[in-house]
């Protein structure tokens, strides 16, 4: 998984993830833009989006720093049933 900040809205979660030497913003799974820093981005969200009433402050949203093995796929139910077995 990426480093991320995330805010969830009543009306769907807002995500910035860290992308490369950029950030996308991206409202549920469907892309808005890339940006400089979370900051523009953050900005650009409220404004496309006020009826969301996304927070101003970067500190505001949840950040989820990057896991190492994010690339991998998640556990089967074969898996998970096994694990819950033993």
């Amino acid at each position: 998984m990426l480093a991320q900040y995330v805010f969830t809205s009543a009306e769907c979660p807002f995500r910035i993830v860290h992308h490369g030497h950029r950030w996308r913003a991206l409202r549920g799974d469907s892309e808005v833009g890339r940006f400089d820093s979370p900051e523009e981005a953050i900005a650009s969200l409220r404004e496309m989006y006020a009826g969301a009433r996304l927070p101003r402050r970067l500190s505001d949203w949840r950040f989820l720093p990057a896991a190492a093995l994010g690339h991998l796929a998640p556990p089967s139910a074969v898996a998970l049933a096994r694990l819950a077995a033993a």
